[in-house]
C-alpha cells in the first residue's frame, strides 16, 4: 500500500467534491486554516475511542445525532442550548433502559458539507449548481450565491470554535446536571400525547435518583453526576478543509483530524481506492462508514482493511443507512461476513437517509418508517447473535414540522409551518425523545436476553 500522508488523498480520484474558480484564494484560505489552533485535540479522540471500544464490547451505547447540515444563520446559544438538552434527556434514557453508558456523539460543530444526489439543481426554467452545505456556498437560488466560495472554510471554523466553547461549558459546568436532565424529560412525558407508555420508566429514574441522593451519592459532592462527556462529530467531505486541521500528536507522533472526535466516510464517497478512503484510513481518530444497500459484504471488508486494520476496537463504526424494507434482506449477510472474518466493529441504525420520501412538495421521512427500521435493525442483531450498538439521527432541539408522524402525528399540511431544514428532514424535539424510548424498551429487551443467555449457559 502507498505510504500516506495528509496530501495523499489529492492523487487519488474524488467525489462530491465542489470546483472553486479562484485557486490562489482556496490554497490561501488553507494555508491560513493550517495555522490556526485545533478544534479539537488528540486526546479527547482517544478518550473517544476508548469509550467506543466498550460499546463494540457490548458495554455502552451509542448515541449520535445533531443537524443535517448546520447554517450560519441559525447559529445561535439557544438553538446549541436546545439539541444538548434533547440530546441529554435522550441519553438519561436509554442508560437506564440498557443499565450501561452511553457514548454522546453531536453530528455538531462540524457537519457543514452536505453530499448531493445531483451537481445541479432546477427551479423553474432556471438551473444552477447544488447547495453544498454552506461552509461551500450558499442556500439562496442566484448564480452568485452557488459559487463555491473559500472563504467560507474560515467561516465555519469559527463557528465550530464558538460552539465547541459553548458545548464544553454545558458539559463541565452544571447544565448536564443527571437531575436536571431527567426534569425536562419528566416535561415531556406530562405534555406527550403517549405519557401512560412513557411514565414507567420515567417513575423508575426517579426512585433511582432519590434512592442515590437517600445514600449521598448527589451532584454537589460528586462531580460525574453534574457533567458529562460530549463529543463531535461530521462527515469528512471537503477534504482541503480536512487536510489543513489535520495535525501530529506530539505525544504519539500519529496524525490526528483536528476539526472534530470522529469523522465518517458517506455512502456516496466510500470508494476504496477514492480520496476520502485515502484521507479517513491515515488519521487516527475514531470514524465511521456508511453502509447503504449498494455495499456488498466482500466491499464492506476491504473498506475495513484499508480503515482499521490494525482490528482496533472503538477504531471503526458502521453506521446502516438502508430503509425499513431494506434491513431484513441486506443487514444479515453483511454481519455473517464481518463475524466470520473477526473483525472489531460497532453496529449503528441510521434510520432517516433510508427512509426519505416527497410529499406536498417537500422531503420528508414518515415517522413509522424510521421506528420500523430501528425495530428491524434490532431484531437481525438479535437473530444473529450480535449487538446492536448505536443510533445516528438527523435531528434538532427544536419543533420543527419536517417528519410526519410521531405522537403529535405531524400530517403532509403540517409540513408547510415550520419546514426550516437546510437539506433533509429533520426529528423535532417531541420526536427525537420518542425514538429514544422506544430503543430504550430495545435495549431492555436485549439487556435481559442476554442475562438469559448468560445464566442458562452458567447451569
Amino acid at each position: 500500500m502507498e505510504r500516506w500522508s495528509p496530501s495523499s488523498w489529492r492523487s487519488k480520484p474524488i467525489e462530491q467534491t465542489p470546483v472553486y474558480r479562484d485557486q490562489e484564494a482556496l490554497a490561501d484560505v488553507e494555508r491560513q486554516l493550517a495555522g490556526f489552533p485545533p478544534l479539537v485535540f488528540a486526546g479527547e479522540a482517544r478518550n473517544l475511542t476508548r469509550a467506543l471500544a466498550d460499546v463494540a464490547a457490548g458495554k455502552a451505547f451509542l448515541l449520535q445525532g445533531g443537524d443535517c447540515a448546520e447554517s450560519f444563520s441559525e447559529h445561535s446559544a439557544d438553538n446549541i442550548r436546545d439539541f444538548f438538552r434533547v440530546f441529554l434527556q435522550m441519553a438519561v434514557v436509554l442508560s437506564f433502559a440498557a443499565a450501561s453508558p452511553v457514548v454522546k456523539v453531536g453530528r455538531i460543530a462540524g457537519q457543514f458539507a452536505k453530499p448531493r444526489s445531483s451537481p445541479t439543481e432546477k427551479q423553474g426554467d432556471k438551473e444552477l449548481p447544488s447547495y453544498r452545505g454552506d461552509i461551500i456556498n450558499d442556500i439562496e437560488f442566484t448564480e452568485t450565491a452557488r459559487v463555491p466560495n473559500p472563504e467560507r472554510q474560515l467561516l465555519a471554523y469559527r463557528q465550530s470554535a464558538a460552539t465547541l466553547n459553548l458545548i464544553r461549558a454545558f458539559a463541565a459546568g452544571g447544565f448536564a446536571n443527571l437531575e436536571n436532565a431527567h426534569r425536562w424529560m419528566l416535561g415531556f412525558v406530562m405534555n406527550s400525547p403517549q405519557s401512560e407508555r412513557y411514565q414507567k420508566l420515567a417513575d423508575h429514574i426517579t426512585e433511582t435518583l432519590g434512592f442515590m441522593r437517600a445514600i449521598g451519592l448527589d451532584p454537589e459532592h460528586h462531580p460525574e453526576l453534574r457533567q458529562t462527556d460530549f463529543y463531535t462529530s461530521h462527515e469528512a467531505l471537503l477534504l482541503g478543509y480536512e487536510q489543513a486541521l489535520t495535525r501530529v500528536d506530539s505525544t504519539t507522533g500519529d496524525y490526528y483530524a483536528t476539526s472534530g472526535h470522529m469523522l465518517w466516510a458517506g455512502d456516496r464517497t466510500r470508494q476504496p481506492d477514492g480520496a476520502h478512503i485515502e484521507y479517513l484510513r491515515g488519521v487516527k481518530n475514531p470514524l465511521g462508514l456508511k453502509c447503504g444497500p449498494s455495499l456488498s459484504p466482500d466491499g464492506l471488508l476491504r473498506l475495513i482493511d484499508l480503515l482499521n486494520p490494525e482490528n482496533a476496537p472503538g477504531r471503526l463504526t458502521l453506521i446502516c443507512r438502508f430503509g425499513a424494507d431494506k434491513v431484513e434482506d441486506k443487514l444479515p449477510s453483511l454481519i455473517r461476513a464481518v463475524a466470520r472474518e473477526g473483525r472489531s466493529v460497532i453496529w449503528s441504525c441510521d434510520p432517516m437517509h433510508g427512509n426519505t420520501i416527497s410529499a406536498s412538495g417537500y422531503k420528508t421521512r414518515p415517522f413509522d418508517r424510521i421506528m420500523s427500521e430501528i425495530r428491524n435493525f434490532f431484531s437481525v442483531h438479535q437473530a444473529e447473535g450480535t449487538y446492536a450498538g448505536g443510533i445516528h439521527l438527523e435531528m434538532t432541539g427544536k419543533d420543527v414540522t419536517e417528519c410526519t408522524g410521531g405522537a403529535r402525528a405531524i400530517s403532509e399540511n403540517d409540513l408547510r409551518d415550520r419546514y426550516h431544514t437546510y437539506c433533509d428532514p429533520r426529528l423535532n424535539a417531541e420526536q427525537a425523545i420518542e425514538v429514544a424510548f422506544l430503543v430504550a424498551e430495545l435495549l431492555k429487551s436485549e439487556r435481559l436476553a442476554r442475562g438469559a443467555k448468560r445464566q442458562a449457559a452458567a447451569e
